[in-house]
């Protein structure tokens, strides 16, 4: 059944193209999430993971001043339900099957759950007035959205420490020195540049695109031999080596000419 966009409550789905554009739409909260708002994004990224038509996704917040706030902690101080769906926080931070890149473009502030969602996307673009941090050691929580397992793996043990540790904000520019942030780009044009990212990678084949993911995620969970062994029984590879695109690749090449993907 497909997705009923006229119907989403707490973000907005645009597509342009083989590209799909997810807008946390609570503002008045800082695009904080709640287990309604996490529900409907785990349909929105089960829609855009399913569609073959569609290769990449962004996910952005509205407004100039928040990505995500995280968590929204006054409907959980008053009795709101809690939690999310088996996707995780904001319909990505558990969806570890996604071989489709996923890019944040990060407008704001992206505290606890917010900057979870960025670190659960593939590629980071932040505008200079992003802020990032794990926050919730101040409130009494701790970041279990996979914050605190994803951060020491992309900026190693130290640098993750020390952020985690003293709960402390991160601009974009130290975010992009530390590792976790691919570019910065002016305030108010985080996604325009994503959404330049996300055209130059869907100018390659989204077969070998989705092989590439699936590998470097496949492959950091085991050795360098192990994951070269393994490597060409992954689904994605197989897909992509019995894809038309397989053919169509080498083909254009040799007639010098841009490819027409197909994506299977």
């Amino acid at each position: 059944m497909a997705l009923d966009r006229s119907a989403l409550q707490f973000c907005k789905v645009e597509r342009k193209g083989p590209i799909t554009i997810v807008t946390l739409s609570r503002p008045e909260v800082y695009n904080a999430l709640h287990t309604d708002a996490h529900n409907e994004l785990h349909e929105v990224f089960n829609d855009f993971s399913s569609d073959p038509e569609q290769w990449v996704a962004i996910v952005t917040g509205a407004g100039d001043k928040a990505f995500c706030a995280g968590n929204d902690l006054k409907w959980q101080a008053q009795g709101g339900k809690r939690g999310w769906n088996t996707s995780g926080f904001a319909g990505l931070t558990a969806r570890f099957d996604c071989d489709k890149p996923i890019i944040a473009a990060v407008n704001g502030v992206a505290m606890g759950g917010g900057f979870e969602i960025a670190l659960a996307c593939d590629l980071i673009i932040a505008a200079d007035n992003a802020t990032f941090a794990l926050p919730e050691p101040k409130v009494g929580l701790a970041a279990l959205a996979g914050g605190l397992h994803r951060l020491p793996r992309q900026i190693g043990m130290k640098r993750a420490m020390g952020m985690i540790l003293t709960a402390r904000h991160v601009s974009a520019k130290e975010g992009h020195e530390l590792g976790f942030v691919n570019e910065v780009v002016p305030q108010g044009e985080a996604l325009t540049a994503a959404v330049r990212w996300a055209e130059t990678i869907c100018k390659c084949s989204p077969m070998s695109i989705r092989a590439s993911k699936q590998t470097i995620q496949k492959g950091m969970d085991v050795s360098l031999e192990q994951a070269m062994k393994d490597q060409r029984d992954y689904p994605a590879v197989k897909a992509m080596a019995a894809s038309q695109d397989y053919v169509e690749g080498p083909k254009a090449f040799s007639e010098k000419r841009a490819p027409n993907w197909l994506g299977k």
